[in-house]
């Protein structure tokens, strides 16, 4: 029985590409995404050619859906790898739906899959170079910890944060501040795994020719020109960033946040929003 990998995100962009290199790694893979349907080429486009591939729909928003979710995948095999891709951008929602959706998302997949995931394996979160890029003073880093205790107030005291903003940049700033939360969340969430010989960490992404990016393409441009390759990223460069990660020969590698993106944030470009 081959082991099990979860992609989040899977079905376009960077899931998808990183979808079939963990296949060609000999990984049976799960495309995770709101609706299954969706999920279907990409799934059709791995079995075709010879992998072990299925899709399943889960709202990462919901705590209940996601231990649906990972009870399903324990059914296939060992869990060794959750690799949790999807998010949602400044274009694709409000304030709070962005929060929910990216930062008690990231929470909840963690928690799901934290009794299931097999020694040995790999949790990899991702967060965006917009947690580098904004202001560190937006950062309500003294709120991250009401995730584990008390959500409500956490969500209420985020948004109180965020509506101290100009209306019109406040899907940005809930943006950058949910994905500063991701990076800070998987490294606290190393200890917990690592107890049990599982390594977490995340991963932040510059911008890349994806789906996803080409909704942000106007900010994009501005980032890429400060950028030391002065390019967008190639979705199949980024599929095999978390390939490798996946690699047990990188045991000792944990709670850490690795960064692609072309040398934006070396170059101290600012912003609010990737």
């Amino acid at each position: 029985m081959k082991p099990v990998c979860v992609i989040t995100g899977g079905g376009s962009g960077m899931g998808r590409a990183t979808a079939k290199l963990v296949c060609e790694a000999g990984y049976h893979v799960i495309l995770v995404g709101r609706t299954a349907a969706k999920l279907e080429s990409a799934v059709a486009e791995l079995t075709e050619a010879g992998h072990e591939a299925e899709a399943f729909a889960c709202d990462l928003s919901d705590r209940a859906s996601c231990e649906k979710l990972a009870r399903h995948a324990v059914e296939r095999g060992q869990v060794k790898a959750l690799l949790h891709i999807a998010g949602m951008s400044p274009h694709m929602g409000s304030p709070e739906a962005i929060l929910r959706a990216n930062a008690l998302g990231t929470v909840n997949i963690n928690d799901a899959f934290y009794p299931v995931m097999a020694p040995g394996g790999c949790v990899i979160d991702t967060a965006s170079m917009s947690a580098y890029l904004a202001p560190s003073f937006i950062m309500p880093k003294r709120v991250y910890p009401l995730a584990r205790t008390d959500r409500e107030k956490f969500l209420k005291k985020m948004m109180a944060r965020i509506n101290l903003m100009p209306k019109n940049a406040r899907t940005g700033v809930a943006y950058s501040i949910s994905k500063h939360f991701v990076i800070w969340f998987a490294k606290i969430d190393a200890a917990r795994f690592g107890a049990k010989g599982v390594r977490c960490l995340s991963v932040t992404p510059g911008n890349f020719d994806t789906p996803m990016g080409q909704l942000e393409s106007a900010e994009a441009q501005t980032f890429t020109a400060h950028s030391a390759l002065k390019r967008n990223g190639r979705p199949e460069e980024i599929a095999a960033l978390y390939a490798l990660l996946l690699d047990e020969r990188l045991g000792y590698l944990t709670g850490t946040d690795i960064v692609m993106d072309g040398g934006v944030i070396a170059s101290g470009v600012s912003g609010l929003s990737r």
